[in-house]
């Protein structure tokens, strides 16, 4: 007989045997049954221990899960420690984003912020203690005192607070109770009533309908987007797009003849001898990373040499960068390019005031075309004579934009973001109004302008960081017509790091609110038609510059947070997911391989809305120091096609005999560059010195090298920004709401890495 007392239990145990079914090395064993012989008890004493090892080594294995987590979650700790340790504040720094709305916004978040955390605490005591609504609360209060009557006779009084609920507030949500009079305990249970009569009575409905109005101009963007990708789509199914003006019995289509001509060899007799005089003008300042790549690829432009002329205009204050881009203008020079270097004493007006000194020249007037590209731009050989033709026979066309192309656009997930955005801006907005309007914001560069309707709208003008849209508006008003080719392209780079971008997304949301304080008036007493002009101010400016930050930063950063705790207004789920999700689908199908990134594209751009509202607000009312240039910093990058063509222009270039121009009128001119000469020889000689000495001199050690690391940066709109989403998150916990809950804990999770400066790449 078994001894009665074993671990599993004596013969006189009654049940249903258990079986266990486990992976390899044990296949089964059975625990215990009635019945069970005694002679089975070596085999049933080793299943036992059997199933005890492996209960142990799943044991170990989850505890070695959990460790390894741990110490990855400690490690990343850690890591965000040393990160913001070694890191210095974008926002102390001199630029457009560090000025005195800046702080106030920053200022208001914080405060923001605690009174979250303190709503936290409280509801997260409320929550405790059970001080909630009941789960149904009908909307008659007649109902109501009939249902309490069936109460005990202690819980049949109604509290006070809830007899003065407004109509639309009777009907709350199910995980809410209000706490009877007779439950109130305390001064801190008092408090939370109290809090809840505020809530409901007042914070409730003003969030309510600042949420409606939100929504509202959501959806009307919303259309706005599906109308112009609907209109694109129509685009691409008809084949419709600019064609070139008939020469002879020779229809010209577009890009694809024009360059089976080139390649034929008969691209002359395609222009039909129409080679007018073109200027060319490429501003830059300090971009020494570039300016040899972009020179040399705008000199090997496919153009009559006595019928072109490329001015660079060096805004730059590093006299090394001006040796360099001098030393790259006189080799271009001595090839037999008709090239001039430009620089000005004083950087006035930025690349607006470059652009207007240039155009001061006295040989300008014998140009009938500019076209103008900025320092990091790569242009194709056959770029003017795929975008000049059309001028010829269209006396009314005053520019043809180019579409831009990315050298560095898999670089991160930076600038895989960026490319979504860029592509669907060229795709889909400039296509389609260049097509139905004839009008469309210029770019600023990679396009040719007629010199005639520069001056007849007024010329370049400093007063905004937006020179580019605000001479197209200009010429726009004046009835001069725009041509956007989607099929000619130029290489440009995307900005690297979020500190650049970040800089540029704020010059470029701020300048169009600036210019339409600016030119309202003249809009409304040009002489377009009215259809036109109600393009001009409720679609171009109103819903795309001013409309989009707005809701995007209210909406889901100011309005999403606050409903978590203030529940009675709740936003609905197809706001929060649906619409959202599909109008970056919608983004993204002009970049179709980019479609991985449909929800860190949502995510991003919701955490720029931050930037752009800010931007928004002080161009809008001249706030702090809206009407600042910060130039992009740039990386240097060049497509291996590129390097390519430069070597084999490099070798097989014959020089030259340069054309006969006037330069004594350039700054930058023949008779300065000659006394310049000496000066940079014997600076450069100083360098070989100074390097001779420095190899002669002792290796240093390494831990000199951290010193001239750049630090890293923090956000601190960003960083508040993502304690407040995740706080919120926190909240919705109590509530169960579950998607709220997943927004919001993603979205602060990716302000929390923007603010840390995890994304993208520091560009010294």
């Amino acid at each position: 007989m078994a001894p009665p007392s074993s671990w599993w239990g004596s013969e006189e145990q009654r049940g249903t045997p258990v079986v266990v079914k486990m992976d390899n090395p044990y296949s089964l064993v059975e625990i215990d049954g009635p019945g069970m012989p005694a002679s089975d008890k070596k085999a049933r004493g080793k299943n036992a221990k059997q199933f005890t090892w492996v209960l142990l080594l799943r044991a170990h294995r989850a505890v070695g899960c959990v460790a390894w987590m741990a110490a990855g979650f400690w490690g990343v700790l850690g890591a965000v420690n040393r990160r913001v340790r070694r890191s210095r504040d974008a926002d102390d720094e001199p630029d457009a984003e560090a000025s005195g709305r800046g702080r106030v916004m920053l200022r208001f978040l914080r405060a923001f912020l605690l009174l979250s955390l303190a709503m936290l605490a409280l509801e997260t005591i409320a929550h405790l203690k059970g001080w909630q609504f009941p789960q149904h609360l009908p909307g008659n209060l007649q109902e109501l005192e009939e249902q309490l009557q069936h109460l005990p006779e202690h819980l049949q009084h109604l509290p006070e607070h809830l007899r003065h609920l407004p109509e639309n507030l009777r009907q709350l949500p199910e995980h809410l109770r209000v706490p009877e009079r007779q439950e109130i305990q305390g001064w801190l249970h008092r408090a939370y009533v109290a809090w809840l009569e505020f809530r409901v009575d007042y914070i409730a409905w003003a969030i309510q309908k600042l949420s409606t109005f939100c929504i509202l101009l959501f959806m009307v963007q919303s259309v706005d987007r599906i109308v112009q990708c609907l209109a694109c789509f129509w685009i691409k199914i008809r084949g419709i797009r600019p064609r070139i003006p008939a020469s002879g019995n020779k229809p010209r289509r577009g890009r694809k003849s024009a360059a089976a001509d080139v390649e034929n060899g008969d691209a002359d007799d395609d222009a039909d001898g129409y080679f007018p005089m073109v200027l060319v003008q490429m501003p830059m300042c300090n971009e020494k990373e570039v300016y040899e790549t972009s020179i040399s690829h705008v000199c090997q432009m496919d153009w009559p040499r006595d019928r072109l002329l490329i001015q660079v205009l060096d805004d730059s204050d590093d006299e090394v960068c001006q040796m360099l881009i001098k030393a790259e203008v006189t080799k271009w020079s001595q090839r037999g390019v008709n090239i001039i270097y430009r620089h000005r004493l004083s950087r006035t007006g930025y690349k607006a005031g470059n652009l207007k000194s240039a155009m001061s020249c006295d040989y300008v007037k014998d140009y009938e075309f500019v076209a103008i590209f900025d320092a990091d731009f790569q242009p194709n050989p056959d770029f003017l004579k795929l975008t000049v033709p059309h001028f010829k026979g269209n006396p009314e066309l005053g520019l043809v934009q180019a579409r831009w192309s990315f050298v560095n656009k898999d670089e991160n997930l930076l600038t895989r973001l960026q490319n979504i955005n860029l592509c669907f801006h060229f795709e889909v907005e400039q296509q389609v109004n260049g097509v139905y309007l004839n009008f469309f914001g210029f770019n600023g560069t990679a396009g040719v302008w007629r010199i005639k309707a520069l001056e007849d709208s007024g010329g370049w003008m400093e007063r905004t960081t937006v020179e580019d849209m605000d001479i197209a508006v200009r010429a726009h008003l004046n009835g001069w017509k725009f041509i956007f080719l989607n099929d000619v392209k130029v290489l440009c780079e995307l900005p690297e790091s979020y500190e650049a971008y970040r800089k540029q997304q704020h010059r470029w949301h701020s300048g169009p609110m600036q210019l339409f304080r600016l030119c309202l008036p003249a809009v409304f007493k040009s002489k377009i038609p009215f259809w036109k002009k109600a393009n001009l101010v409720m679609l171009f400016f109103l819903l795309r510059k001013l409309v989009l930050p707005f809701y995007s930063f209210t909406l889901f950063c100011v309005i999403l947070p606050l409903t978590m705790f203030v529940p009675e207004a709740e936003l609905p789920i197809w706001v929060i997911c649906y619409i959202p999700v599909l109008m970056s689908i919608l983004n993204i199908l002009p970049a179709p391989k980019s479609f991985p990134f449909v929800i860190p594209y949502l995510l991003f751009e919701n955490t720029m809305s931050v930037t752009k509202f800010n931007a928004m607000v002080s161009g809008l009312f001249q706030l702090g120091s809206s009407y600042e240039w910060i130039v992009t910093k740039k990386a240097g990058r060049t497509s291996s096609a590129s390097d390519i063509l430069s070597l084999a222009e490099e070798t097989h270039v014959p020089a030259r005999p340069a054309a006969k121009l006037v330069r004594g009128v350039s700054e930058g001119g023949l008779q300065e560059w000659g006394k310049l000469r000496e000066q940079e020889a014997a600076e450069w000689a100083n360098k070989e010195d100074a390097a001779a000495a420095l190899a002669a001199a002792p290796a240093t050690p390494k831990k000199s090298s951290k010193a001239n690391k750049k630090p890293n940066r923090i956000f601190k709109k960003e960083l508040a920004l993502a304690f407040l989403l995740l706080t919120a998150a926190t909240r919705s916990l109590l509530s169960a709401q579950g998607l709220h809950f997943y927004f919001l804990l993603f979205q602060g999770v990716t302000f929390l890495a923007v603010g840390l400066d995890l994304i993208g790449e520091q560009v010294s």
